[in-house]
């Protein structure tokens, strides 16, 4: 994978949606247990770009997020403050991502189950602008 240019995030939307987040303006990233996931998370720095991702039946990339804090002083899970950005221009579906080539080599695509995913500056630009 290449560099990371920003994060996926993914939430059950009848638990915590983009809708929520857009209304609460902030909120702290919590309810991730997958060690891989965790890592990702720890990796995350003020200023990290993620996209909210709705996961269940929606299975759709919905909107933008900034990092405001990564707190690691949970020695199981660092907490991770985010700020809403702008709703994605096109929602993608999961059938649009994995129909992307450059989504192949992607934990998204290989690691369904991973809450938390790295994206390399191509995914972050096909997500968020087209």
């Amino acid at each position: 994978m290449n560099t990371i240019a920003g994060y996926l995030l993914k939430t059950e939307p009848s638990v915590y949606s983009f809708a929520d987040l857009q209304r609460d303006v902030e909120t702290i990233w919590d309810g991730v247990t997958n060690p891989a996931a965790v890592k990702y998370l720890r990796e995350m720095k003020k200023g990290a770009k993620c996209i909210i991702y709705h996961t269940g039946d929606e299975r759709t990339a919905m909107g933008a997020a900034t990092v405001l804090s990564v707190d690691p002083t949970d020695p199981k899970v660092p907490i991770v403050r985010i700020k809403v950005g702008k709703p994605v221009k096109t929602p993608h579906n999961l059938a649009e991502i994995k129909a992307n080539p450059i989504f192949t080599q992607s934990p998204l695509v290989t690691q369904g189950r991973l809450s938390v995913v790295p994206l390399n500056e191509a995914q972050w630009d096909w997500l968020t602008l087209s």
